[in-house]
């Protein structure tokens, strides 16, 4: 029994340090990554039981990566292991202005787009299950994934979960046709929808004010909850981040953080984290509170994860300046 489960990829991430070009470097930073994966780390270091499921390869590179959630506390002991596939990579190249940062993925045959409907057993893992979570790039992965996904939301609505999904729509893995076909069979069985205006108006060619996208959406496809992330980068190295989100005919809007930005990666699946929380152990309100909170923090350490408590979060909401903490 958990609070929240979460299913997609994680990949190894390989970042060239000090700002150097991929061209360049004689050496990389190893960290883990994926948004499932760290919005069930995010979760669980703020006080919840959290699973993570997934598909990984018996080797020392799956071990390594099912070890880095273990040591945040998500239960990995539902990932179907498997003899052959591979640990996807990805490459990031930390830009400054006016250079952006970019990623390079390596992910084709990855262990998880090999994963079909029937390899896990998602009766025995949904049971007693608050909130399942996935994303838009779980089912991008291959069809035999996007059959996966459909089986494991179906699953979590008869088994009477909660269903938040992030659109996360990647252009590099799907077109936006592929993406509405996936999407038509598992919406109406989504409770919470995040997204970006920008994705969005590359899926759906939704355009508009925040609040008319949002309502839209909720028009379109009768989520109960609709949160929109919005971030301003004026730069590559500083911006601002808040939400807005619908919940039912409600519109609430998010503090607006500043931003000095040491790794922005991960930072959406931070803000999932912390409205997820925020939802199962309070309200909406909580859960905007805390969602923006953890995004904002997450911006200020380097890798995917959120290495921040509920104590913390918590002291970043009621904070009224940059004071060092004595």
């Amino acid at each position: 029994m958990y609070d929240v489960v979460t299913f997609g990829e994680a990949m190894l991430r390989l970042a060239p340090p000090d700002f150097l070009r991929l061209e360049q470097t004689n050496s990389f930073d190893v960290t883990i990554g994926g948004s499932e994966l760290n919005s069930a780390v995010g979760v669980s270091r703020l006080g919840l039981k959290t699973a993570w499921v997934s598909s990984l390869p018996r080797s020392p590179l799956g071990r390594m990566v099912a070890n880095k959630g273990r040591e945040h506390g998500v239960d990995v002991s539902n990932i179907f292991w498997v003899d052959e596939g591979r640990v996807g990579v990805y490459f990031l190249e930390f830009g400054a202005t006016p250079r952006a940062s970019q990623v390079i993925y390596d992910r084709k045959d990855s262990a998880i787009s090999r994963l079909k409907p029937g390899n896990v057993k998602w009766d025995k893992i949904l049971d007693g299950t608050r909130l399942f979570h996935t994303s838009g790039i779980t089912p991008a992965l291959s069809e035999s994934c996007a059959e996966a996904t459909v089986e494991a939301v179906k699953m979590a609505k008869e088994m009477g979960c909660k269903i938040s999904f992030d659109l996360n729509y990647r252009k590099k893995l799907w077109s936006p046709e592929k993406a509405r076909e996936c999407f038509a069979k598992i919406f109406d069985k989504v409770d919470i929808l995040i997204t970006t205006q920008f994705d969005t108006e590359d899926v759906y060619g939704m355009k508009g004010a925040y609040e008319e996208v949002a309502q839209k959406l909720r028009d379109s496809f009768g989520f109960s909850t609709v949160a929109l992330t919005l971030r301003e980068v004026p730069t590559v190295l500083t911006g601002t981040w808040s939400s807005m989100v619908l919940d039912g005919k409600t519109f609430l809007r998010g503090k607006t953080y500043p931003l000095e930005i040491i790794d922005r990666v991960g930072t959406g699946d931070a803000y999932t984290a912390g409205f997820i929380y925020g939802y199962l152990t309070g309200d909406i309100r909580k859960a905007i509170d805390y969602g923006d909170a953890l995004a904002a923090l997450c911006h200020s350490v380097p890798g995917d994860f959120s290495w921040f408590t509920e104590e913390e979060v918590t002291k970043q909401i009621r904070a009224t300046d940059f004071k060092i903490q004595r």
